[in-house]
């Protein structure tokens, strides 16, 4: 264990889940990372994995009360017994982008990387290693100091839970979703918070998810909200478009996540060959596109889907199937490229790959 990091010990370890039936997001680790900040002591201290356990939390403390709180997404992966991470530091980087947004004090990116790794060491027997399988990993952070005065708070807590998960949207992988564009609700609007990870995004996504998903879809496509005209994100996704054979996506204007995996796949798209383009997209021109057919494929990206194929789109009163609700060559082609240097079956020549150490 690093001197960095303090290790408490529990008494006895849970029975690990079903592998063929771990759903995603539903079982957790032994173990779990911690890490506070106070003011009064100087600032972040006390970085330690302990038991999984409920916490204590005062009923006034402010991150209940006025929405500071904001978490990431990753996932560990082991093949042939060997446990790596997938581009973690861009994940460090991207909560300090979300807590400077919420006036939340930042972490240091490497020895937060330094403490995941020893936390996933500690749980390497809990990394899946079936096809689709991960160990999806969630940081959050939130503000803890007791209080009803609107401020930033003055104490929080960080801590990295962990989970075993099988596919996203469980069975195949590639099957391709459904999705409604929403026209009546918004999600972020630029100058505000779209851009950050925080977790008031998606509650203020829940109402137009649970209606797409009582019309029969599986997820909601976000349009701006000023205009409602052009293309943002889906709930758990960046999206993409090919359009002859251009692959063309949402520019990122501070309403949109910045994904990671969003990021991945355009610079793996530039090098396998494919144009890509980053502009503004309007829901009109995605249409107009499939009535001239030269709408080829639709994909979403994201950590826990990785990449998902659109099959189904739904606007207003009309509704569009996508290449014969099938997996698009280019989503295939990319997706096999993603998922081949994550498993390490291809090379991985960016240094992706983050290799935790068994110790």
């Amino acid at each position: 264990m690093s001197e960095n990091v303090k290790f408490e010990k529990r008494e006895e370890l849970k029975q690990k889940p079903d592998p063929s039936n771990l759903g995603f997001g539903q079982h957790f680790t032994d173990y779990m990372l911690s890490y506070d900040y106070d003011e009064d002591k100087g600032g972040w201290h006390d970085l330690k994995i302990t038991p999984y356990a409920p916490i204590e939390l005062d009923p006034a403390a402010q991150g209940l009360h006025y929405g500071q709180a904001v978490f990431e997404g990753l996932k560990a992966y082991k093949h042939n017994g060997e446990v790596d991470l997938f581009r973690p530091d861009q994940n460090f980087k991207r909560i300090n982008q979300s807590l400077a947004r919420l006036e939340m004090p930042q972490i240091d990116e490497e020895l937060l990387l330094e403490g995941l790794k020893e936390l996933v060491n500690v749980e390497r027997d809990w990394v899946p290693e079936g096809e689709g399988q991960s160990l999806y990993i969630r940081p959050f952070v939130f503000a803890t100091e007791a209080g009803l005065g609107v401020h930033p708070a003055s104490h929080y807590k960080l801590l990295i839970i962990l989970s075993p998960s099988g596919s996203y949207y469980g069975g195949d992988a590639l099957k391709p979703t459904r999705i409604y564009v929403e026209d009546k609700y918004v999600r972020a609007v630029r100058g505000g918070v779209g851009f950050a990870k925080v977790a008031g995004n998606y509650a203020a996504s829940l109402l137009a998810q649970s209606n797409a998903n009582k019309e029969g879809y599986d997820q909601v496509l976000w349009l701006d909200g000023v205009e409602q005209k052009y293309i943002e994100e889906v709930g758990s996704m960046n999206i993409f478009f090919v359009e002859n054979g251009t692959l063309v996506t949402p520019e990122l204007n501070g309403s949109i996540l910045p994904g990671i995996t969003r990021k991945t796949v355009i610079e793996l798209a530039k090098e396998l060959g494919y144009k890509v383009e980053e502009r503004r997209v309007s829901v009109d021109e995605l249409f107009e596109a499939y009535d001239k057919g030269e709408l080829d494929e639709v994909f979403g990206t994201g950590t826990a889907a990785v990449i998902s194929p659109v099959g189904v789109l739904k606007y207003e009163d009309r509704e569009i199937v996508i290449n014969n609700n099938e997996t698009g060559k280019i989503t295939q082609h990319l997706y096999d490229q993603y998922t081949g240097i994550q498993s390490g079956k291809l090379e991985d020549k960016h240094g992706w790959r983050v290799v935790v150490p068994k110790k």
